[in-house]
């Protein structure tokens, strides 16, 4: 990251501790320009800057912004593998889901978050701030469906979106197989509500897969377990239970759905299902297995991100 993006984010803390008492006048960055613009910050309901919130960070040499959306129980940290490989022709932007990661626990609200429609919300909160225009999102697992939306609601900002290992609805419906019954559904928040670290431990190689690779796995349960129990108790059942099949074709941006094998939370044929139902979309079968190429076949995902950008 540049010394004005380390700069700001230094910055970032002051205000975030200063915001706590009241409305904070700051400075926020202006997407590609060299001047700054201000922004309230308050934790009382006045405006609330995402680029706080979301701990938003920036790096890069280009003007087009890519932003990257981490998964269930990840961070950005996730993209770490990924994202640097776009610094040299795009403004690159990670962030964390509020509930996860250095974001801003103060702003998590139960309610507020029951849908993936308020992640998307933020997502298109942060894009407002830097000034995000001809957008690319790339969004892995839940977060795929996060950047559909958002790309929705704000077509102007978000041209493209990569969806990796997505997935519309988990829960098999009639003729569509989403790869779970309710019944697995119901089991699987059961154990999460039960023991949130022996869930995490349990889960996180089967979701990896990789079997031959077991640091993989113990990244992703280390990730799992450090989430607040109870937001890892909500963001699941909002994650495994939502249904967003009617808004895929609602999509107007260029989408580039990119699918492993041998993945136990999003099969080949959700995969291909969304790529069909999506009017400008094209599928890529990636050299990757399981959940999370993004950490077990980066250049694999790196090569079929500059192919599509």
């Amino acid at each position: 990251m540049g010394s004005r993006g380390t700069r700001w984010n230094d910055h970032c803390q002051e205000f975030k501790r200063q915001a706590s008492s009241g409305v904070v006048w700051c400075f926020a960055p202006n997407g590609s320009s060299p001047f700054c613009r201000l922004i309230a910050v308050s934790s009382r309901g006045f405006r609330v800057s995402a680029i706080l919130k979301n701990n938003v960070k920036q790096s890069g040499n280009g003007r087009r912004p890519m932003i990257f959306a981490h998964g269930y129980g990840c961070d950005q940290q996730m993209w770490r593998l990924v994202a640097p490989a776009f610094e040299d022709r795009f403004n690159v932007v990670t962030f964390d889901h509020v509930g996860a990661g250095g974001s801003d626990l103060s702003f998590y609200n139960r309610q507020r978050y029951s849908s993936i429609v308020a992640y998307a919300d933020d997502v298109v909160d942060i894009g407002r701030e830097l000034d995000f225009n001809d957008a690319i999102i790339v969004g892995h697992s839940v977060s795929a469906m996060i950047g559909a939306l958002a790309s929705i609601k704000a077509p102007e900002m978000f041209s493209s979106v990569v969806m990796v290992g997505p997935s519309p609805r988990y829960i098999n419906d009639g003729s569509y197989i989403g790869g779970f019954e309710q019944e697995d559904i119901d089991e699987l928040l059961a154990s999460l509500a039960e023991n949130h670290i022996a869930w995490s431990n349990a889960m996180a190689p089967t979701i990896m897969g990789n079997s031959d690779r077991p640091e993989l796995a113990s990244e992703l349960a280390d990730s799992f377990c450090r989430m607040d129990p109870e937001i890892a108790r909500t963001f699941a059942r909002v994650t495994f239970t939502s249904d967003n099949r009617a808004d895929l074709p609602k999509v107007t941006a260029q989408v580039l759905v990119l699918q492993c094998r041998d993945d136990i939370i999003a099969s080949e044929n959700v995969g291909r299902y969304v790529a069909d139902a999506i009017p400008h979309a094209q599928f890529v079968m990636l050299d990757a297995t399981g959940h999370c190429p993004n950490l077990s076949a980066p250049q694999a995902v790196i090569s079929a991100i500059k192919g599509f950008v």
